[in-house]
């Protein structure tokens, strides 16, 4: 099922979208089938921060100095670099956040930032951002992070739970030992969730107070999920027009 000429009939200028979700509720996946539809762009904070400490930008070299010092980065350094970022011609239609804003003071300096955009854009009118949660349940998260493995040299991607090789611990393609990540342990998983809900839910609450806030059951087949993410994000876009 496509919901290609959907989004195209019902969503035609995006936006700034926000999507939420906890490692492994397939955000990723569905940010793609967004861009690919729309034509716009991820802004992901962690490319962004590479490209500035590439180019040895004065925010890149800050951020990078901090980071080397352990000293917190602040908010305005970020705010700064994603601003830049969306003042692209590829962003003009709309783009999809990653990453940001991660904390309420971000969340509520975009929003403020966006409502000086006609005053720094000579009138030029910016939808407010909408954001959608893929929420998925705890223990299905465990299974597909704890569960995924990967092939030592084909990098085929299995999970023993829902994916499971034909011989158990070898790649069907080539008979190699399978691997996990590091960071695929229910101990660093749990670490990671209690990071994001710490980071996440005072943004969750900021705009769902505003009425930019929904949430789509990840626990649904891909398509499922991009219906319903789209059908979210339709609502939401009319109702802040």
């Amino acid at each position: 099922m496509s919901v290609l000429p959907e989004l195209d009939a019902h969503v035609p200028i995006p936006g700034p979208v926000l999507l939420l979700g906890a490692p492994g509720v397939g955000k990723g996946t569905q940010a793609q089938i967004l861009m690919d539809a729309w034509g716009i762009p991820q802004v992901s904070t962690g490319d962004i921060v590479r490209e500035n400490i590439r180019l040895r930008t004065a925010p890149g070299l800050e951020f990078q100095d901090l980071v080397a010092r352990g000293v917190l980065v602040p908010d305005d350094l970020v705010n700064g670099m994603v601003a830049d970022r969306t003042a692209r011609a590829d962003c003009a239609r709309g783009f999809i956040l990653d990453g940001y804003p991660r904390t309420l003071g971000q969340a509520e300096w975009w929003d403020g930032f966006l409502a000086d955009w006609g005053a720094l854009k000579d009138g030029a009118v910016q939808l407010p951002l909408i954001a959608v949660s893929i929420e998925v349940r705890y223990s299905e998260l465990l299974r597909r992070i704890t569960g995924r493995r990967t092939g030592s040299v084909s990098k085929r991607i299995y999970n023993v739970y829902t994916n499971p090789p034909v011989s158990p611990g070898v790649c069907d393609v080539d008979g190699e030992p399978l691997v996990q990540r590091p960071d695929d342990t229910e101990e660093v998983f749990a670490e990671r969730m209690r990071a994001f809900d710490e980071l996440t839910a005072p943004v969750i609450e900021h705009y769902r107070g505003l009425g930019r806030f929904e949430v789509v059951d990840g626990e649904q087949s891909v398509e499922a999920v991009t219906a319903n993410l789209v059908a979210a994000l339709r609502r939401l876009r009319h109702g802040v027009l």
